[in-house]
Order: C-alpha cells, then sequence, then structure tokens
C-alpha cells in the first residue's frame, strides 16, 4: 500500500514501515555517494582496454560530481513541487539506465555522456531520501533515522572502494557499472512501497531561481575540479571561480525578490542552518581530501591492493556509525555549537594524526588516526543534517535537503581539489633532485606522480630500488602539508562556530 501526504504530517506508519523506508532510503543515498569513489578503483584497467586518455580519465570523474552538485537544488525543489516518491523513482531509473550504458558503449565520449547523466539521476536521488525520512517520522522520532542516513552517507566513498575492489577480483571493469545498474533498478520498484510527500501548498517552479542556483554552484565546482589538475592559478579556474561568486550573488539578490523562491537564502542569517551549512561543507572538505590522499599512501607506500586498501579504512567507519545514531540526541541535550567546535576539532585532529605518517609507521598508527576522524565525523554529520532540515518548513524539505547536499558535493570537490594541488606541487619539489638525474623522457613521468617515479623504478634496474624510496619519501613530505592544510581549514572552522554559532536551541 502506498501512503501519500502533505509534507506538513508525519504520515500514519507503523514500526516496520518506517524501518523498510529508511532502509531503502539509506542504500539508495549509499549507492549515490559510493558511485563518487568507485570509479577511481576501475580507471586503472578501464584506461588500458579502452585507451582514454589521462584528461579524458579525468573527465569520467569528475563530471559526475559537477552534474550532481549543479543539479540538486532545483531537484529538491521539484520534490517538494511534485512528490518526493515519484522524483526518487525517476531517479534511480536514471541512474540504472546511465550506469548501465558503459555496458554497450565504452568509448571515452560515452564514458563521459553516461556519468554526467548518472550524476542528473544521482541530483533527484539524494535530497528525496533524505525528505523523505524526514517527513516520515514525528519530530521526536526522526533523529536516529537522520543519523543513520548521515552514518551511511559518510561512510559511503569507503563501501565504494571495497565493493570495486571485490568486483575487480573476479570480473572486468565492466562489473563496476553493472552491479549499481541493477542494485539502482531493484531500489526504484523498491522506492514505490515508501510513502510520498510534497509542499502544502504548490506554487509555480522557481525556473530563474533554478538557472542561476545551476549556473552558479555547477561554476563553482568546474573551477574547484579543474584547480586540483591545473592549480589556482590558471585563467580558466580564476573565470570559472569569479562567475561563480557573480552568478551567486545574482541569484541570492533574485531570490529575495520573489514571493515563492526556490531557495529562501535568508535562512542562512539563522545561525544554527548556517552552522549546519558549514560544518558540514567542512567535514567533506576534509573527509573527501583525506581519502584522496591515504588511498594513494595505502596503495603505493603501504602496499595494499584496491579491496585491501579499502578495508584499511574502516576503522573510521567503526567509530562514526555509533555516534551518527545518538549525534541528534546528544545536539539537543548539549547544544549544537559546542557539539560541532568539538567534532570539527576531532575532524581537525584526526587529519594531523595522518599528516604525520611516515612510509615506516605501519597500520595501527593508520587506524587510530581513522578512528579519530570517524568520531568527529559521527559526531558532527547528523547534527549539522539535523540543524538544516529543523529549520525549515515541512513543505521546503526537498530543498533543505538539497542544501544539505550540495555542501557535502562542494565540500568534496574543494577537499580534492585543496589536498590534491597541494600534494602535487609538494612532491614535485621534492623529488626533483632525485628526477634530475633522470634522461629527460622518463624525467617528466618519475616527477609527476609517485605512480610515475614507482613504475620508472621498476625499469631502471639497480638503480630503481633508491628511486622509489626517495618517490616515497618525497609523498610523505606532500601528504604532510596537504593533510595539514585540510586540519587547518577544519579547525578555522571550529573557531568561527565558536562565535558564530547558536548560543542556545532558540538563538537563530
Amino acid at each position: 500500500m502506498q501512503v501519500s501526504v502533505l509534507a506538513s504530517e508525519a504520515p500514519p506508519l507503523s514500526g516496520g514501515r518506517r524501518a523498510w523506508t529508511v532502509g531503502v532510503m539509506c542504500t539508495s543515498v549509499g549507492l549515490v555517494m559510493a558511485m563518487v569513489t568507485i570509479i577511481n578503483i576501475a580507471l586503472p584497467s578501464m584506461a588500458s582496454e579502452t585507451g582514454v586518455t589521462q584528461a579524458q580519465q579525468a573527465w569520467i570523474v569528475d563530471v559526475y560530481t559537477l552534474v550532481l552538485a549543479a543539479l540538486v537544488l532545483p531537484a529538491g525543489a521539484l520534490g517538494d513541487r511534485y512528490g518526493r516518491r515519484g522524483v526518487l523513482i525517476i531517479g534511480l531509473a536514471i541512474f540504472a539506465v546511465s550506469c548501465a550504458t558503459p555496458l554497450f558503449a565504452d568509448s571515452a565520449g560515452w564514458l563521459v555522456a553516461a556519468r554526467g547523466v548518472t550524476g542528473l539521476g544521482a541530483a533527484l536521488v539524494l535530497p528525496a531520501t533524505l525528505s523523505i525520512i524526514n517527513a516520515s517520522f514525528p519530530e521526536g522520532q526522526r533523529g536516529r533515522a537522520v543519523g543513520l542516513w548521515a552514518g551511511v552517507a559518510g561512510i559511503s566513498a569507503m563501501i565504494g572502494l571495497v565493493l570495486a575492489g571485490l568486483l575487480l577480483q573476479h570480473f572486468s571493469w565492466h562489473s563496476v557499472f553493472l552491479g549499481p545498474a541493477v542494485l539502482s533498478a531493484v531500489l526504484a520498484v523498491a522506492a514505490r512501497t515508501v510513502p510520498s510527500s510534497r509542499e502544502y501548498r504548490p506554487h509555480p517552479f522557481d525556473l530563474p531561481g533554478a538557472a542561476l542556483s545551476t549556473l552558479s554552484i555547477g561554476a563553482l565546482v568546474f573551477g574547484i575540479l579543474r584547480a586540483a589538475e591545473h592549480g589556482w592559478g590558471d585563467v580558466f579556474v580564476i573565470a570559472a571561480l569569479v562567475a561563480a561568486c557573480v552568478l551567486g550573488g545574482f541569484f541570492a539578490w533574485a531570490e529575495t525578490r520573489r514571493t515563492d523562491p526556490l531557495l529562501d537564502v535568508r535562512l542562512f542569517a539563522n545561525r544554527a542552518f548556517a552552522t549546519g551549512s558549514l560544518s558540514m561543507t567542512l567535514q567533506f572538505t576534509a573527509a573527501y581530501g583525506g581519502i584522496f590522499v591515504l588511498v594513494q599512501y595505502l596503495q603505493l607506500i603501504l602496499g595494499y591492493q584496491p579491496l585491501k586498501a579499502g578495508l584499511a579504512l574502516w576503522p573510521l567507519a567503526v567509530t562514526m556509525l555509533p555516534l551518527s545514531v545518538v549525534s541528534a540526541t546528544i545536539a539537543k541535550k548539549l547544544g549544537l555549537r559546542p557539539l560541532t567546535v568539538g567534532g570539527l576539532l576531532a575532524v581537525a585532529a584526526g587529519m594531523y594524526l595522518f599528516s604525520v605518517l611516515q612510509p615506516d609507521s605501519g597500520y595501527v598508527r593508520f587506524a587510530i588516526a581513522a578512528a579519530v576522524l570517524g568520531l568527529g565525523l559521527g559526531l558532527t554529520a547528523p547534527a549539522s543534517t539535523s540543524a538544516i532540515l529543523d529549520n525549515v518548513p515541512p513543505d521546503k524539505y526537498g530543498v533543505a535537503s538539497a542544501v544539505n547536499d550540495a555542501t557535502r558535493e562542494i565540500g568534496a570537490a574543494l577537499g580534492i581539489a585543496l589536498a590534491g594541488s597541494i600534494l602535487s606541487a609538494a612532491y614535485g619539489h621534492a623529488i626533483a633532485p632525485a628526477a634530475a638525474a633522470l634522461p629527460a623522457p622518463v624525467r617528466d613521468v618519475a616527477s609527476g606522480s609517485l605512480a610515475g617515479t614507482l613504475g620508472v623504478a621498476q625499469q631502471s634496474g639497480p638503480a630503481g630500488a633508491a628511486l622509489a624510496k626517495a618517490g616515497e619519501s618525497a609523498f610523505t613530505d606532500g601528504m604532510w602539508p596537504s593533510l595539514l592544510t585540510l586540519a587547518a581549514v577544519v579547525a578555522a572552522g571550529a573557531v568561527a562556530t565558536v562565535f558564530l554559532g547558536p548560543r542556545s536551541a532558540d538563538d537563530r
């Protein structure tokens, strides 16, 4: 039986129906978030079979995040306007078809296009999952469900790494697309059984606001993603970031003049809403920037295979998941500000512990750092999500969920760009003395990345051992400032929250 209710009402669901709804929503969000990282593991074998260039590989990875971030806000508004369950089902169907496309057409152009369409499906799915959960529970009972959703969203990057590693041990790279295609098709059918909701008072869809938000967020994410490869001084990076600021300012100005805006930007004057949004951005800046660096450390320094590298991150989940379930409850007792400050400081501490790892540090120190990071994320992520959702009317759960999702995607892109650009610059500087002695044809390859250095070392005979050791040392020399920068950014956010965060539950 399908239940359809107004957004302002909690549907009369039994405990079993609510548990089923949470299960379907968490599986859906886990699938969408896992696809951010799952493709990275398949790139080497994909490149060897299809011949895609390095630049094309970057687009295959980045276009998913770009489209998802750019369209998630209009997608959330569509769910509010026309019904969240329907938008979710459409999104899952698009996700399934686009994931299946590379099974039949695997040229570079088709792979990039398919990933872009998958990002469209993900944009429809993400805000619908959280807004359906929020609308399905009375206010006093939704904290644990939202916490579980946030916990699953947080560990999905690791889930993607593990699943990709398992699939690639036994099947070709096509399996990392076939698996998600089948799962999303199953979820599209299962989603028909969950409750739906929509805004109480329908109004015209804000097309100008949707266009401006898409262009401004798209320009911002494009600029950040390009900076990871070309540096922050690149003319296209600067142009994209300037365009994002101009378009974002025009979007804010235009929305304040509409009777029914896509996003009421005055919500950011609410201390709790703004604190939740800032905290979410910072958490994902640290988490995804850290994962980008640490997966390379595990595979290239410690010599882990992809599956083992994914499993090595699981101490993060061990501390994160239990705290995620109770985070919103703790926030109500202690207050959002102290919980956010403490959680962000724990995230910063975890990143610092990662930054001081050396080639011979061993796994125990790595696991401790992962557990500390998970503790911080588990405390802050669900409380931040609840702060965003609890400060909007039920009519706008979809848009609020989209704000939560957009901050995650922007933070993830920013973290990868920051960590990647700093690591690349520091590595190039540290490896330069060893690379200077190499022949010109391989010098640039060895200077570009640790993977390139190790590849050259394997072909260099007895001298290769010294080159490989120099590359490992250069990588950890670069890992230190990149992860320390992420720690500093998060710590600065914690300090800002001390002064700008809500003083009490009633402080807006």
